[in-house]
């Protein structure tokens, strides 16, 4: 058995027959070989082979379309039409269906129609770009990079947030047909760091690629530890801090002890700062040392998952994978997990993502771009809790700005899991469990929407249209294969996927570009119609002023709205800075046991801290609440991520230069239509490229406000880590609450100023 057949059986999701193709030895040759008494022995079970033979049938026809010499099968098995002899009729019989040895009679896919045209294009434009002359002059070098540009990987980033015990792993493998890629780990394994998976559309290898945190950033990170544990010891001799001490003081000094143990052993407890940060203990990792990426190459999906186990999860306590000595997963701030060959994944990102961030800086960071990049995210509970469980709904609470106006997602997906398990179900009939097991799904549903409409704060920035939920069994869909579709709402997910990777189908911009590419270059061949050029000319720099100041007005009048809301919102800044902070650095008694580690905390990462559970404490946005408040309505009109609603009401879209008109009822401009063709083109490409700029520029405009705050507070924040011993929470408090109210008449109009140079960006395009 060979990669071919491994990975065709996998991708038609019926993995389980692989080992019986493998006893067969079934390679890619006799794949094609196999005739329906042959199939039937293979996969004895109807509805399985039913499904392999329409595959089977499928890809004989893809590989006679796109090229018939490579079909084995055609050269080596088929005979020809006028064989007569007996051994030419046995090898007509093993095929079953000798028609298909013949060019396909019926019309190709469209998927694969265009394959093969996007494939003629390409290679059109490589025998163009070659023979274009090495002379180093504007129109050639012109004509390069546009041919280069034409080949851009355009991708769908979903971000998968969930619980440990959610079952986000169990989802992700279900939904791309691939059981053993990630570790379905229980709550004493879990992942913790973030992982991507992407198609691999290079080679039929499984790969991962780890991304290191810099040895910088360790040291840092160790002194931020290092110094987390001396608070502990300081504070057992502070009589006050003694009687706040509570379980998230034990969380944080067991996340640390946690973090330490995996990575050095026990061995650490009896070692120096200095001795910890040494080169020597990372010699098995010379990748983290060099700074590089570590790549994990393997044959199978399962092979992988166990090699990488060690880089992204933390020990597991029940003796799973008692193998491993060292874990590696503290010095790792991304994985990027690439699977052969899989369609769903072409022009999709899907992302494993950690809850609310991570208290690693650098991971953090990250965390933050790969979530405002995020078009989709899925938020992955368990569905007897769906409503319910606190923790979800506190992930998109936190990250709704990162995701809304701070970003780009225009779907949120609640999927809740285990949608199969049901208690009390002995007394049912087989009609009569799954009866129920629906109605308890639509009530789930109902629940989670009517939850979702009390979040006033993510309803700033997302609207119940983005919303929708679905119920799954990732299991049994692994499992049984031939569910029906009510029974899992996974089919449903791949179809989603299906259709993030058709809106971005390179054929039809490919296929245009070129075509204007190589209309400009036939028309700047002629020579005639000098005349005519300059009367073009004219008349498209008249269009483009008209067109301009269509765009610029309405674009200067939302900035002027901008500035008038943001002023506002500096005023209430100053008058409610103070009360903001007090709730951050003074919580209400039920909540104030053990602040003083939490404050440290804040203070040691510039004001963000983390909590073992999750919940994330921002004092920095925060501080930016009113000023965010003050411009969200406004913001999300005027930058929408929601469905087919365009950036500044559609004004850039709506703009044209009339080049179809001009071609239409100028006959004298018949001379320049190869031009006037590019020029249309490029038009077109000009407009999406524009709005990608504006999408990406809005993420900074956006985040500008807490940016300037994050740099106003960071000099109280660098004082205050310096305090130590008895009565530190107070003075940490004072420090901040000063460096507040010295700072608010600056700080707030400081934040304003630097979103309106921000935006400045977008009308200066």
């Amino acid at each position: 058995m060979d990669d071919f057949v491994r990975n065709k059986l996998t991708e038609w999701n019926l993995s389980d027959w692989i080992e019986t193709f493998k006893d067969q030895c079934i390679d890619k040759e006799s794949l094609y070989c196999l005739g329906d008494q042959e199939i039937a022995e293979l996969i004895p079970t109807v509805g399985p082979r039913s499904k392999f033979k329409k595959r089977l049938k499928l890809l004989k026809e893809e590989q006679n379309t796109t090229n018939p010499e490579t079909v084995e099968s055609s050269a080596q098995v088929c005979p020809s039409t006028s064989n007569t002899s007996n051994e030419g009729k046995r090898k007509m019989d093993l095929q079953g269906e000798p028609r298909q040895c013949q060019p396909p009679t019926q019309q190709p896919r469209d998927d694969i129609q265009e394959e093969i045209i996007l494939s003629d294009v390409k290679n059109i434009m490589r025998c163009v770009k070659q023979k274009l002359p090495n002379e180093d002059n504007k129109l050639n070098k012109f004509l390069k990079d546009k041919i280069r540009d034409l080949e851009t990987d355009k991708r769908e980033v979903v971000g998968v947030f969930g619980k440990t015990g959610a079952g986000k792993s169990s989802l992700i493998n279900a939904v791309i047909g691939e059981k053993d890629l990630l570790p379905s780990g229980d709550i004493s394994a879990c992942t913790t760091v973030m992982i991507k998976v992407e198609a691999n559309m290079q080679n039929s290898k499984y790969e991962a690629h780890i991304e290191f945190i810099t040895k910088e950033e360790w040291r840092d990170e160790m002194w931020s530890l290092f110094n987390f544990l001396q608070h502990n010891v300081d504070q057992e001799n502070d009589q006050e801090e003694d009687q706040e001490e509570d379980q998230e003081d034990d969380d944080g000094y067991q996340d640390t002890e946690e973090k330490l143990s995996a990575l050095y052993g026990e061995t650490w407890k009896n070692k120096s700062l200095e001795d910890l940060v040494n080169f020597k203990h990372f010699k098995e990792i010379p990748e983290f040392l060099l700074s590089k990426k570590k790549i994990l190459t393997c044959e199978s999906a399962k092979e992988l998952s166990a090699k990488l186990v060690k880089y992204t999860r933390s020990d597991s306590k029940d003796g799973e994978d008692k193998d491993v000595k060292r874990w590696y997963w503290p010095l790792v701030k991304c994985v990027t997990v690439k699977v052969p060959n899989n369609k769903l994944l072409q022009h999709v990102t899907l992302v494993d993502l950690p809850g609310n961030g991570d208290r690693n800086k650098s991971r953090d960071q990250m965390w933050k771009r790969v979530v405002e990049s995020c078009s989709t995210v899925w938020i992955v509970t368990d569905i007897n809790r769906a409503a319910s469980e606190k923790e979800p709904w506190d992930i998109l609470k936190d990250a709704s700005s990162h995701m809304g106006n701070g970003g780009e997602c225009q779907n949120i997906h609640f999927i809740c899991t285990k949608s199969d398990l049901i208690e009390d179900s002995d007394d049912l009939s087989a009609d009569g469990v799954r009866a129920f097991i629906l109605k308890e799904n639509e009530q789930a549903k109902k629940e989670v929407r009517r939850e979702f409409s009390k979040l006033h704060q993510v309803k700033k920035h997302f609207s119940d249209e983005c919303l929708e939920v679905f119920t799954v069994s990732s299991k049994e869909f692994l499992r049984k294969k031939c569910l029906q579709q009510d029974d899992t709402e996974i089919p449903k997910l791949q179809e989603f996927l299906k259709g993030l990777n058709d809106r971005h189908s390179e054929t039809s911009n490919y296929v245009s570009g070129a075509h204007g590419i190589l209309s400009l270059m036939h028309g700047a061949s002629r020579k005639e119609g000098a005349d005519i050029k300059t009367a073009v000319c004219k008349d498209l720099e008249e269009e483009l002023k008209q067109e301009l100041d269509k765009v610029r007005k309405p674009i200067e009048e939302t900035f002027q709205a901008f500035e008038k809301c943001l002023s506002e919102g500096v005023e209430k800044s100053k008058s409610s800075c103070e009360t903001v902070l007090q709730s951050v650095i003074h919580p209400p008694a039920k909540k104030s046991r053990a602040f003083h580690s939490t404050l440290k905390r804040i203070v040691v990462n510039d004001g963000i801290h983390k909590t073992k559970k999750g919940k994330q404490i921002n004092l920095n946005m925060k501080l930016t609440s009113c000023l965010t408040d003050s411009i969200d309505e406004k913001f999300k009109e005027t930058f929408p991520n929601e469905g087919k609603r365009e950036p500044f009401k559609g004004v850039i879209n709506k703009f044209s230069l009339g080049i179809k008109r001009m071609m239409r009822e100028k006959r004298e401009y018949k001379d320049v239509t190869l031009q006037l063709i590019f020029l249309r083109t490029e038009e077109e490409k000009m407009k999406t490229k524009l709005n990608k700029i504006i999408r990406e520029d809005k993420k900074m405009i956006y985040s500008s406000l807490t940016t300037t705050i994050e740099n106003t507070m960071e000099e109280c924040y660098e004082e205050a880590k310096e305090i130590k011993g008895r009565d530190s929470l107070k003075n940490m408090r004072d420090i901040i609450v000063k460096h507040v109210h010295d700072s608010k008449n600056i700080m707030f109009q400081q934040a304003k100023d630097d979103y309106v140079e921000e935006a400045k960006k977008i009308e200066a395009l």
